[in-house]
C-alpha cells in the first residue's frame, strides 16, 4: 500500500458488497449457494454432453463451451468474493498483478460468451428456417471453427485491455469500489490519464458488441418471421420453446453490457458498478 502520495500502490483493497457486519453473512450464503449450483450446473451440463454421443451435435457443442466460460467466470471472481464477504475474514488485499489477472480471466469468458451466443442464434435459425440444410449449412467444421475463432477473439480482446492497464500508475487511494477488479474502478484510481484505456473499451467492446448483437437480431427476426407463417400450434410452440430461454438469457447478457461497457460515460459512473456487474457475472 502507498505511504505517501509519491509512492506507487501496488496492493488494492476490494470494498465489496457492503461493510454492514449483520449482512455479510447472509451475503455469503446466497453468493455461496449460487457459486456451487453455478459450478455442480454447468460442470454437471459439460459432463453430460461428453458422455452421450447424442448430445454431439452443434447446439449442444456450443452449449457446453458456453458451460465451460461460464465456469471459468464464477471461478475468476466468485472465491475471492467469498473471502471478502465471509465475516470471518479481514483479508481483502488483492495486487495489481492479482488484479489484471482476475480481469484477464474475467473478460476472457464473458467475450467468448457474446460469440458463442451468436453461434447459438445462427444455428437456431438455420435449424428452424432451413431444417433440411441444416447439416449441410451447420457442420461439425463449421461449429469448431465457431468455437475456435470465440476463443482467439477473447484471449485477444482480453489480452488488450489487461495489456492497456500496464501503462496506468496508481499513487492515490487503494480502495476499490467493487467485488473484482473491474477496470472502471482502476481507471478511476489512476494517477495519469487513462485516456486510451478508455477509448479502447467502447471501440473494442462496441464492435464485438455490434457484431454479435446483430447476428443475434437478424437470426431471431428470420427465426420469428418463419414461426408466424407456420400452419401448425403444436409445430409454432415447440419452435417458440427452442428460443424463447436463449433469447431471454442473451437480451439480459447484452443488455447489461451494453449498459455497463459501451457507453461512453460509463468509466464516471461509480454508482451503477456492482449493480450491473451482477447481472453479466
Amino acid at each position: 500500500m502507498t505511504k505517501d502520495n509519491h509512492s506507487m500502490t501496488t496492493e488494492f483493497i476490494l470494498t465489496g458488497f457492503t461493510d454492514e457486519p449483520e449482512l455479510k453473512p447472509l451475503l455469503f450464503v446466497v453468493f455461496f449457494a449460487i457459486y456451487l449450483i453455478t459450478m455442480v450446473g454447468n460442470l454437471g451440463l459439460v459432463v453430460l454432453i461428453y458422455m452421450e454421443r447424442c448430445l454431439h451435435t452443434p447446439i449442444c457443442i456450443f452449449l457446453g463451451n458456453l458451460a465451460v466460460m461460464d465456469s471459468c467466470c464464477s471461478c475468476a471472481i466468485t472465491p475471492k468474493m467469498f473471502m471478502l464477504e465471509n465475516f470471518y475474514s479481514e483479508d481483502r488485499m488483492i495486487s495489481l498483478y492479482e488484479c489484471m489477472g482476475q480481469f484477464y480471466f474475467f473478460c476472457l469468458p464473458e467475450t467468448v460468451d457474446c460469440f458463442l451466443l451468436a453461434a447459438m442464434a445462427y444455428d437456431r435459425y438455420v435449424a428452424i428456417c432451413s431444417p433440411p440444410q441444416y447439416h449441410t449449412m451447420m457442420s461439425m467444421k463449421l461449429c469448431v471453427q465457431m468455437i475456435i475463432g470465440a476463443y482467439i477473439a477473447g484471449n485477444l480482446h482480453s489480452m488488450v485491455h489487461a495489456g492497456l492497464l500496464f501503462r496506468l500508475t496508481f499513487c492515490g487511494s487503494n480502495h476499490i469500489n467493487h467485488f473484482f477488479c473491474d477496470v472502471f474502478p482502476l481507471y478511476r484510481l489512476s494517477c495519469i490519464d487513462p485516456y486510451i484505456n478508455e477509448l479502447m473499451l467502447p471501440i473494442l467492446a462496441g464492435s464485438i458488441q455490434i457484431f454479435t448483437n446483430i447476428t443475434v437480431l437478424i437470426s431471431y427476426l428470420y427465426i420469428l418471421f418463419t414461426i408466424f407463417k407456420m400452419k401448425s400450434k403444436e409445430g409454432r410452440g415447440k419452435a417458440l420453446s427452442t428460443c424463447a430461454s436463449h433469447f431471454l438469457s442473451v437480451s439480459i447478457f447484452y443488455g447489461s453490457l451494453l449498459f455497463g461497457y459501451v457507453q461512453p460515460s460509463s468509466v464516471k459512473e461509480e454508482d451503477k458498478d456492482i449493480p450491473v456487474a451482477v447481472f453479466y457475472t
